[in-house]
């Protein structure tokens, strides 16, 4: 294995350091371990709350600015962050409009987010949260009751912050993350895995011709592995079940297609390029696209497609301004 490392057990903390000495003017660290806040603390607004494992860079301390989120918190990689750690950045972002959580689907991200909530209430600090679930290949898996939560995370992240933004009431910040929610999907495929720095050894193995469809973030396996076939007919098959779990006839969406950390950009638009042909066919009107990496699994070869259902309302909150280290606008 060769990273750009120091220490396998520094990982985690000297990310985290570098992030905000190279965007002092959005981040600040807390001194309880990885938990990133707006430099600038904004009142009058609800704040939002976000994490979970590291090694999906950006998400999630990219996303911390305005427009966006409030607060990042890190847990080690791909292990969910402590509840003590989300209650000291809950503390730190609350204003009196209250608190939103985003959370994945994943057992111990829920349960955590769970436990720090219950924690600031406590304190007298309202709180609500969404759990994201729009990964449409694998109802349970390793680390979830139900489907987990992936890419489509971050149309939450930027659509809820901009309603937050405009000084919206926690119920209705929490109502329009939660239509995201529910208006979302995504699924993804890997050619190879990614190496966690403190296991030193990739997380899975794939033979030279073959593909995992329905991968996690994680690694986790998807729905089957099979032989490689040509990047459109991958498209193909990720679409199919994306379209198939959710009526888009007719309807305005968001793209995003997200890479996994391994994957060109000039693969990404190879990509990208059958996905808007076959929307196109189908009279799915694409209203925006994104290509890149925002939700990652280190150093991992894939990509995910993630198309939402758009509204009026959702239109204009995903246009609104939007100022961090990974969405500008």
């Amino acid at each position: 294995m060769k990273k750009f490392i120091n220490d396998a057990s520094q990982v985690e903390d000297q990310m985290i350091q570098g992030m905000v000495k190279a965007y002092p003017d959005h981040l600040r660290k807390l001194d309880c371990g990885n938990v990133v806040v707006r430099a600038q603390k904004k009142e009058g607004k609800v704040a939002l709350i976000s994490g979970g494992g590291s090694g999906h860079e950006p998400a999630h301390g990219g996303f911390v600015g305005e427009g966006m989120l409030d607060a990042a918190v890190a847990g080690a990689v791909f292990t969910s962050p402590t509840p003590d750690q989300i209650y000291e950045g809950i503390k730190a972002i609350a204003t009196d409009k209250g608190v939103l959580m985003v959370v994945k689907n994943y057992t111990g991200d829920v349960m955590n987010f769970e436990m720090a909530a219950d924690m600031a209430e406590a304190e007298g600090i309202p709180v609500q949260y969404v759990v994201t679930n729009d990964d449409v290949a694998v109802k349970d898996s390793l680390y979830t009751i139900g489907r987990r939560g992936v890419a489509g995370t971050i149309f939450v992240h930027k659509i809820a912050g901009a309603k937050a933004e405009t000084g919206a009431s926690l119920d209705e910040v929490h109502a329009v993350a939660q239509k995201v929610v529910d208006n979302v999907r995504t699924m993804g495929a890997a050619i190879s895995p990614c190496i966690v720095p403190a296991a030193g050894e990739p997380g899975f193995e794939l033979g030279n011709d073959e593909i995992e469809i329905g991968i996690g973030i994680h690694g986790e396996p998807g729905t089957h592995r099979e032989k490689m076939r040509p990047a459109d007919e991958i498209v193909d098959i990720l679409l199919e079940q994306i379209l198939s779990d959710l009526d888009y006839t007719g309807s305005e969406v968001a793209l995003l297609v997200n890479g996994s950390g391994g994957t060109p950009l000039m693969e990404l638009y190879i990509l990208n390029n059958h996905i808007a042909d076959v929307l196109a066919e189908k009279g799915i009107k694409v209203y925006r696209t994104m290509v890149g990496n925002y939700m990652t699994s280190i150093e991992m070869q894939g990509f995910s497609i993630s198309l939402l259902k758009l509204d009026d309302e959702m239109k204009e909150l995903l246009d609104a301004k939007a100022d961090t280290p990974a969405w500008k606008e």
